[in-house]
């Protein structure tokens, strides 16, 4: 794999303006899951496409692939196992993947639980938990089988619109004229600031630990969301008796179990999620982000295309957020293929508003819906938990409405 890569990047060093039909920035899950939509095109058309990437990714894949108590997952829903199975992906990734097969909605100290089966709509799995580092091996190997330009490690340097496109220069000596840019770099490059796209941002004051604990029994396929007077709690089926804990602090109130030894630790997640999942036995390490909710205000532009976090940053509460930008991805390439059809570039205006027309709707109803989430369980008033309380059970007793809610959980209905 390596040896594929680095050719590929001395052989386009001394190439300046090189022309690529689309240039990736950013080859994390959201970019690598693009260039692997992009690879029938890839293979039946001749289509250019390059792929920028910051992190030296080389040297990761050059290693054995080994799982560690450590390691974060992502929750991808039916909906995007099914698109990854259409990019012949999806084999190799659920080799390492936990179905979930209930998700289990709860109050601390209130009666009202919902909970949404799998076998109510007749499928296996609700969705799979995925480790993050599996998941990006299984894209770049399969990136690694096509015919597109690496520039890794590199980063975009300088880039200014041009009469078809976008003109890109980077740190390892390339430069690119693109026809379509794609800014799927997680907004971390300032690229959005760069090219005057502005953000709207809304924090939450509420920081995200995150951490793969261990529980006493079999979890069964079970991903739990425990809303608590400090915040929500997640937690995701992992291979074995392993899971995935995201906990929602109050910014600031993370600091001190950051610090706690593992036995405090987990003595305070077991009094403040309960006994639900079992006791509580290992932790592996820990990591803290803040939560705001963010979105692009402009996410197309002639030759442009924003995704992925760069394009909308989610509250994790839903676990929507990189299966809403996988939509995106396959949205993106259903309005190429669609401009394909009628003579246009990937980049031109048409094509991208209509890749627009395609995301709105579907962006705006996952924007509300775990924004409103986090808001309703969020606001502490007596009248407001029972009302929350009695509207979980009554979603547990009416079938169509969790059957409805559980369709939209899994990505099968916008």
């Amino acid at each position: 794999m390596t040896s594929t890569r680095e050719a590929r990047v001395e052989g386009v060093e001394d190439k300046k303006g090189e022309r690529v039909d689309i240039a990736i920035i950013g080859g994390g899950l959201v970019g690598a899951s693009l260039g692997c939509a992009l690879a029938s095109r890839v293979e039946r058309t001749g289509l250019r496409v390059a792929v920028i990437e910051a992190a030296p990714l080389d040297r990761q894949l050059a290693e054995p692939w080994q799982p560690s108590f450590d390691a974060r997952a992502s929750a991808i829903a039916c909906g995007s196992a099914r698109h990854f199975e259409r990019l012949g992906v999806w084999a190799m990734m659920a080799d390492q993947a936990a179905p979930i097969r209930t998700i289990h909605v709860s109050e601390r100290g209130r009666l009202g639980v919902t909970r949404l089966r799998a076998a109510e709509l007749g499928v296996e799995a609700l969705g799979h938990v995925v480790p993050n580092a599996w998941m990006g091996r299984v894209l770049h190997g399969r990136l690694d089988e096509l015919p597109v330009d690496w520039h890794c490690p590199a980063s975009v340097e300088a880039i200014e619109p041009v009469a078809e496109g976008h003109r890109l220069r980077l740190s390892d000596g390339g430069e690119l004229q693109a026809g379509l840019t794609v800014l799927a770099d997680g907004g971390r490059s300032g690229l959005k600031e760069r090219l005057g796209i502005e953000s709207r941002e809304r924090p939450y004051d509420q920081v995200a630990l995150i951490a793969s604990v261990e529980v006493s029994r079999p979890h069964d396929g079970i991903a739990y969301e425990r809303f608590t007077a400090e915040g929500p709690i997640a937690l995701l089926p992992l291979p074995g008796q392993a899971m995935e804990l995201v906990w929602t602090h109050a910014r600031g109130e993370e600091a001190r179990r950051l610090a706690l030894c593992d036995g405090d630790f987990l003595a305070e997640l077991q009094r403040a999620f309960g006994d639900r999942a079992g006791h509580f036995r290992r932790v592996g390490r820990r990591h803290a982000y803040p939560l705001s909710l963010v979105t692009a205000r402009e996410t197309v532009r002639p030759g442009l295309a924003v995704l992925g976090n760069a394009a909308h940053s989610l509250h994790p509460v839903a676990g929507q957020g990189f299966n809403l930008a996988l939509r995106g991805v396959m949205d993106l390439v259903a309005a190429i293929e669609a401009g394909d059809e009628r003579g246009e570039a990937p980049g031109s205006a048409v094509v991208l508003q209509d890749f627009e027309a395609r995301r709105e709707g579907d962006r705006q109803d996952v924007i509300r819906f775990s924004d409103g989430l986090i808001r309703l369980f969020g606001l502490d008033h007596p009248l407001l938990s029972h009302a929350r309380a009695a509207g979980l059970v009554g979603l547990n007793l009416v079938g169509p409405l969790r059957r409805t809610l559980a369709r939209r959980a899994m990505g099968l209905e916008r």
